[in-house]
């Protein structure tokens, strides 16, 4: 079997993408399997970190308004479409498959008018333009959430939920909290802001020390590499208490997670895949700065199946907080309620029904 994956521009689309490779490499250990992204994305510095064969196109993204820029997209878009073409007479592969981001319109764009099969994977309970644009021409949709099939042709979806929860779910690990300066056997908080923390989030646990101090649980906060310092400064002049620790980033978020009794997070597609996967009840306050407000619509969705709370950004403080989680520990019952509802939520299985999807696909070619 040959595989081109394509996606790019941040995490959301790559770490999904990158943890399929890592099952249908597990699954057809014979399969060759190539990855095109953008020469400047991130993908252009995780994929081939993680051992996978890389090629990239030149292209950038629309604005969402006139602009000589786009002028500029759509001439990059063809050339791009072009060097796909080229790529794929050179080593015709059996499937294509795009997991989001620009980079993966030309790319699937491509493949699929040299009638080669496609699949388009979407995380997001709100499609970004590029799916919905390569939805007219791909041979089928895998969506993640069960709300973003009114977007796409009703005969093309297939609903496998996303990759990277079957591959943190499957992670056995030694409880890592010691190495942090906390207790493995008390319930714990993660509070992460993303790679490059996230302001509110760091104002309402900033104020919060004290009364943390105070609590039976301990709280692990992940503050980005911009908060660090402050935190730290912060946490110096309140004595370090014993039940908080601070990091810059956590490298081993996949091994931490199984241990962790509740998120407090933004509501990104891989996110809400990870602690749909584990069963961890979530606190949630979206980012309000993404396409569609695409973070209150998956963070909805949790909280409607009664999976998480969601907490708007303007209206985050440390009040909401605290008594968020006084109420999520408030009783057994409630813990094992969200913890069961986020379960649920989830879909365990999403490299594998992505795997038959391919198979379908080009068996049916």
């Amino acid at each position: 079997m040959k595989v081109v994956v394509t996606g790019g521009g941040t995490g959301g689309h790559i770490y999904p993408a990158l943890a399929f490779v890592r099952f249908l490499k597990k699954e057809e250990p014979h399969a060759r399997i190539k990855y095109i992204g953008s020469e400047t994305g991130l993908e252009s510095d995780f994929v081939p970190r993680a051992g996978v064969a890389f090629s990239s196109v030149k292209i950038s993204g629309f604005k969402r308004k006139l602009s000589l820029h786009n002028v500029r997209t759509v001439y990059r878009f063809l050339k791009a479409v072009k060097q796909a073409k080229k790529m794929f007479k050179e080593d015709r592969p059996d499937v294509v498959i795009g997991t989001g981001g620009y980079v993966s319109g030309p790319v699937v764009y491509a493949a699929a008018r040299m009638n080669i099969p496609t699949i388009v994977h979407e995380q997001n309970s709100v499609p970004g333009l590029t799916n919905k644009f390569l939805s007219k021409y791909a041979s089928r949709v895998a969506i993640s959430f069960e709300d973003s099939s009114s977007y796409f042709p009703k005969e093309k979806v297939a609903y496998t939920g996303n990759p990277r929860a079957q591959e943190v779910s499957s992670i056995r690990s030694e409880n890592p909290l010691a190495s942090f300066g906390l207790v493995p056997e008390k319930r714990t908080v993660l509070v992460v802001g993303g790679s490059r923390g996230a302001r509110p989030i760091n104002d309402a646990f900033l104020d919060s020390i004290a009364e943390i101090e105070r609590k039976d649980y301990q709280v692990l906060y992940v503050t980005g590499q911009v908060h660090y310092e402050k935190v730290n400064e912060k946490m110096e002049a309140s004595g370090r208490p014993a039940n908080i620790a601070v990091e810059p980033f956590l490298h081993n978020m996949p091994e931490v997670l199984p241990h962790i009794d509740v998120l407090v997070t933004r509501a990104g597609a891989t996110t809400l895949a990870e602690l749909t996967a584990l069963g961890i009840p979530s606190i949630l306050i979206p980012s309000p700065y993404v396409t569609n407000n695409h973070q209150e619509k998956n963070a909805r969705t949790l909280e409607t199946r009664g999976a998480a709370y969601v907490h708007l950004e303007q209206d985050w403080s440390k009040t909401h907080f605290i008594e968020t989680l006084d109420e999520l520990f408030e009783t057994t019952a409630t813990w094992e309620r969200m913890h069961e509802a986020a379960l649920n939520a989830g879909v365990p299985d999403a490299s594998n029904r992505l795997y038959q999807v391919i198979k379908e696909v080009i068996e049916s070619k």
